[in-house]
């Protein structure tokens, strides 16, 4: 299996804050956005792996700003790092200042997708690599989290767990 590029993967989504989405104070639904994230990243998690895939998990979500009504709304979604059968899914959402034009990051979330067949079953998936700075921390990172998500799941022995040991040592 030839490896892919982050870049290969890429989905970036751009849409309007309508009325119906918005809570009481005129803002973006946490679970509207989060469906809008999820959408972005199984598209990425596809043009990676060429595969159905399903989510496997939200590892993280922060809602740092606010998205008003009326706003322009970009989420970017793209493959951070890849193990046997599952890919680790960065994704950035963006805001439009409206008057400027100016792009500031409004929130951040990583997803956990597997590649299946058909029937369901996990497929390998092609292995990537990293480009760009960004694209190596992020790629070091994930297996980090994955080593903590199996630790704290009780599926991997601490002492295994290199990479985190290696934060403390």
């Amino acid at each position: 299996m030839q490896a892919k590029y982050p870049s290969d993967s890429i989905c970036i989504m751009t849409d309007l804050v309508l009325p119906g989405e918005t809570n009481p104070l005129n803002n973006l639904f946490g679970g509207e956005l989060l469906a809008r994230m999820d959408r972005a990243a199984s598209i990425a998690a596809r043009r990676h792996s060429r595969r159905i895939v399903v989510t496997a998990s939200v590892n993280h979500v922060a809602f740092n700003r606010a998205i008003p009504l009326g706003s322009v709304v970009t989420v970017e979604a793209k493959i951070s790092r890849t193990f046997k059968t599952s890919m680790e899914v960065f994704i950035d959402v963006w805001i439009e200042d409206r008057e400027s034009g100016i792009r500031h990051k409004a929130n951040e979330a990583i997803y956990t997708f597997v590649a299946v067949d058909e029937t369901g079953r996990p497929v390998e998936v092609p292995i990537i690599e990293p480009q760009t700075e960004l694209e190596k921390q992020r790629y070091d990172a994930a297996l980090r989290r994955k080593q903590l998500s199996l630790v704290l799941a009780g599926k991997m022995n601490p002492h295994e767990a290199t990479e985190l040991k290696a934060l403390f040592l």
